[in-house]
């Protein structure tokens, strides 16, 4: 009898933890996230899609009650690391900080390991204008003596960018054929390599993201004479925006996401949405964004408008403003990424 009462005491504790966790079952709920998430992203450390990254998990933390571990692996203009954000276990806790070259760009220059449908975009996080900018004793500082003097030396000068087909090297000479300006592009592996080639003196002209050359433009090591945007940035007043040079039809917009790979349960891809979306609204999120002249978005990516030679609907009435985008658009630089079934 007494074997028999406690058989039928562990019994019912047995059904009680079952019963406990039924519901859970029944209604297809899950605890996520139950340990570290890693967030790979392709640059090498310092660059802009590094920094806002690192932000963002910092600020998301607490949200998810979880640790968000950063990884940079930078390689191929940022393929390798979407490789391997498209190769990883699609369980919510391997996902991808990324910006919009390796996605949109870059595959059409450089054979790459993933497709479109290899991904499972999560949130867009910022949109803001590349940046050109020289040392201080270069002889121009505006944006129209800074393209005056490019074109007095056609082919001799360098500037940085973030690879092949990238985004700066694309958008750069989207900007200089107009101009009739020849310079002579050298590729990194992102915004953070170029600055340290920049301010070694390897290259005559950063071209990036703002982030990480603001500090240097404030120290007085820098100065920035021309943004890819046709709105101009109080946070560098002294760059021209493309409206001053009368080239608003070539400006491109830089934009910066969160991905996971194929096959992400669309229960997981909603608990991260809905936690990074949060993360952009926190104020030190929000103080960067208005500190380097970047769009805080935090909004879904939204479906590629293939009539509309690429680009994205207008956001207008959604919680955040500002649009997706990358080159393929007169308008805005256009096609962002696409929302594909979990």
């Amino acid at each position: 009898m007494v074997g028999a009462n406690r058989l039928s005491r562990a019994g019912r504790v047995m059904l009680g933890v079952l019963a406990a966790f039924l519901p859970l079952v029944v209604h297809g709920a899950e605890l996520f996230p139950t340990k570290p998430i890693e967030i790979i992203v392709p640059t090498p450390p310092g660059g802009g899609t590094d920094i806002a990254t690192r932000l963002l998990a910092d600020v998301t933390e607490p949200i998810l009650g979880q640790k968000l571990v950063v990884v940079n692996k930078p390689g191929g203009g940022g393929t390798v690391g979407v490789s391997a954000i498209t190769q990883a276990k699609p369980d919510g806790y391997t996902l991808g900080g990324i910006w919009n070259a390796p996605m949109t760009m870059t595959p059409h220059s450089l054979q790459v390991q993933y497709t479109l449908d290899d991904y499972v975009p999560i949130v867009q996080i910022t949109a803001a204008p590349i940046v050109f900018c020289t040392k201080p004793d270069f002889p121009a500082n505006n944006g129209k003596e800074f393209i005056e003097a490019l074109r007095k030396n056609p082919g001799k000068l360098t500037y940085g960018n973030d690879g092949v087909g990238g985004t700066v090297q694309l958008s750069g000479e989207r900007i200089f054929r107009t101009q009739g300006v020849q310079l002579r592009p050298v590729p990194f592996g992102g915004a953070g390599e170029t600055l340290k080639a920049f301010l070694g003196g390897h290259v005559d002209i950063y071209g990036g993201s703002i982030p990480p050359i603001l500090p240097h433009v404030k120290a007085g090591k820098a100065k920035c004479l021309l943004l890819t945007s046709r709105e101009r940035s109080d946070a560098l007043p002294q760059a021209a925006s493309l409206s001053d040079l009368g080239a608003s039809q070539a400006a491109t917009v830089l934009w910066r996401g969160i991905i996971g790979p194929k096959g992400l349960p669309a229960e997981r891809v909603a608990i991260l949405e809905k936690a990074f979306r949060q993360g952009t609204q926190a104020p030190k999120f929000q103080e960067f964004a208005a500190t380097s002249s970047h769009q805080r978005c935090g909004m879904l990516f939204q479906e590629r408008n293939h009539e509309n030679n690429g680009s994205l609907p207008d956001h207008r009435g959604s919680h955040c403003a500002c649009r997706a985008a990358s080159l393929g658009s007169a308008d805005d630089g256009g096609a962002g990424l696409r929302r594909h079934p979990a």
